[in-house]
């Protein structure tokens, strides 16, 4: 990294990022940096001294340019870090781009050392071959990029916008089904929003040999990260590939330019809090989903397979009672993306989804399909990011207020600020569009009669996870047990079996911490780990059939 110096300047300030955008936990990249040194133009040793864990400062500068040297450790094969080998050069500028501390301002030329026959896959322009050009440092570390002689390369347009579809990996593309169906979903997310906030957008895949599944967002472009290469154009990993590419796309519009106020613009130094992570990524999951529908790739029957998932995780999900999915999102930092202490917090993007769902139903009943959540995300989008403003939960329930009048305000005042179960309020507004939540209890015994999940690991039977107030916590469960026996029989992937072909009680004997326990288990009269699933209402009249079309664009099951 080089960097003009004000002559008898006396000292200069480089920061390395701490945190990327879209990853609401700090990343600490300096933990990659090996062998940082600073020169003059000239190539004369300068003095860095660290003085944060990802801060350097060099004093006493009396150079025209300060020239800082280092290698960062690019090993992580994902959507949004860094990855070198032989047949491409992956990088997120996020991870591993010094910046000079008091000044992001300045345009940032990038030179890659590749060689000639190797092309880039990148939203920012390439001013010379292999030299790209940002406007500035925040443009620059949201602007990802794939160098190498492999990458397979296609294009599409949506009113006047210009789509670059780009694979790189071992994989076989069905290019005329992968643009139509990125047409598909690009077209009505263009017909919910008019205008993209770039005249370019990049999808870049990154196709690994290994079952994987993961995207980041940017502006202007995303990174995919999916596997095996091999399995690309089959059912389960290309709808996995258009359910991230419509998700990340979406983010262009939600987070990436709408922001909320306590991060419009991007502190990479620390923690950028907020409570509405609902609306940034719980608003996007639900419309990543919503949009496959609207497009026609998805049929009813693996909509409403979206739409279980997230139930599922609500309902299995004892966090809901204990912390409510705005502190959910503040905690994002703390320990968001770990499962953590048991049943302590919500999810933001299952639990915000569901939200979302919510209050669609909820505008569209109050106002007889008139109005949705299109229409409350279109105007808080144009009210606030044209100006580079950013909004507060204030702005979003004034908004949905105006236009589903005191019926949404149960979202606000009873779902978001504080830890409760949606399930009666899902069941009510369901109904308007002829469908209710289907409860059926887990086929897996240990899961219903008990409140066990388990799972196996090298041949070991585990516990995955124990319900509050189930036989299995009073019993003494825990986390990471070994079930070693059930009644005298040997587990061996079969404690459902066991279970079955037992009366109760139920003893276990397993391994508590390398000590062996019994445990006895007696059922109660709940069942725990329910099956949910949403379900068409049989006999729903025309209204409601009229409404389902109405909401997400598809015939209603009959």
């Amino acid at each position: 990294m080089a960097v003009k110096a004000v002559k008898q300047e006396s000292s200069i300030e480089f920061q390395l990022p701490s945190w990327r955008p879209g990853r609401y936990e700090l990343g600490n990249f300096a933990k990659n940096v090996r062998s940082i040194n600073a020169y003059d133009e000239n190539g004369n040793p300068l003095h860095l001294e660290k003085i944060t864990k990802d801060k350097w400062i060099v004093h006493e500068v009396n150079c025209k340019q300060v020239i800082i040297d280092y290698e960062y450790f690019a090993s992580q094969p994902d959507a949004g870090a860094c990855w070198v080998d032989e047949q491409v050069l992956y990088v997120n500028p996020i991870h591993c781009m010094i910046y000079e501390a008091d000044n992001l301002q300045e345009i940032c030329n990038v030179h890659l050392d590749i060689p000639s026959n190797w092309e880039i896959a990148c939203a920012l322009k390439e001013t010379n071959k292999h030299t790209l050009v940002a406007n500035d440092f925040h443009e620059l570390v949201d602007s990802p990029f794939f160098a190498s002689a492999t990458l397979q390369h296609q294009t599409y347009s949506v009113n006047d916008h210009l789509f670059h579809v780009w694979f790189q990996g071992e994989c076989k593309p069905d290019w005329n089904k992968i643009i139509k169906d990125f047409e598909g979903f690009t077209k009505v997310q263009m017909a919910m929003m008019h205008k993209l906030p770039s005249a370019e957008y990049h999808f870049l895949i990154l196709i690994l040999p290994f079952r994987f599944y993961h995207g980041v967002e940017h502006i202007t472009s995303t990174v995919l990260a999916l596997g095996p290469g091999y399995k690309l154009m089959e059912e389960d990993l290309y709808a996995d590939l258009l359910g991230v590419a419509s998700h990340e796309l979406f983010h262009a519009w939600n987070v990436k330019t709408l922001r909320p106020h306590d991060f419009v613009v991007y502190d990479y130094t620390k923690e950028n809090y907020s409570h509405l992570g609902w609306v940034y990524e719980g608003f996007t999951t639900y419309y990543g989903d919503l949009f496959l529908a609207r497009s026609g790739f998805f049929d009813v029957k693996n909509y409403f397979a979206e739409i279980n998932a997230r139930l599922q995780k609500h309902f299995d999900n004892y966090g809901r009672f204990n912390l409510s999915v705005s502190d959910s999102s503040y905690d994002t930092w703390l320990d968001g993306y770990v499962p953590g202490a048991p049943a302590r917090k919500t999810n933001i993007y299952d639990e915000g989804s569901l939200i979302a769902l919510l209050l669609d139903l909820t505008i569209r009943k109050a106002t007889s399909d008139k109005k949705s959540l299109d229409d409350l995300f279109y105007q808080l989008y144009n009210d606030f990011a044209p100006q580079h403003l950013g909004y507060t939960e204030k702005d979003v329930r004034a908004l949905a207020m105006n236009l589903g009048s005191n019926t949404i305000a149960y979202v606000f005042d009873e779902l978001l600020n504080q830890p409760v179960s949606y399930e009666a309020k899902l069941n009510e507004m369901l109904n308007y569009v002829g469908c209710y939540l289907s409860k059926i209890a887990s086929v897996w015994s240990n899961e219903s009669l008990f409140g066990l999940r388990i799972f196996v690991e090298g041949g070991i039977t585990k516990v995955a996870n124990v319900l509050p107030g189930s036989p299995a916590e009073n019993a003494g469960l825990a986390r990471e047990d070994e079930i070693i026996s059930c009644n005298e029989w040997k587990v061996e992937n079969n404690l459902n079996e066991l279970i079955k072909a037992n009366l109760q009680p139920i003893q276990l004997n397993v391994f508590s911490q390398k000590k062996l326990k019994a445990i006895v288990l007696t059922a109660d009269t709940k069942t725990y780990f329910d099956t949910v699933k949403i379900a068409a209402i049989s006999g729903a009249n025309d209204q409601q059939k009229v409404a389902f079309k109405s909401w997400c664009g598809l015939n209603f099951p009959d």
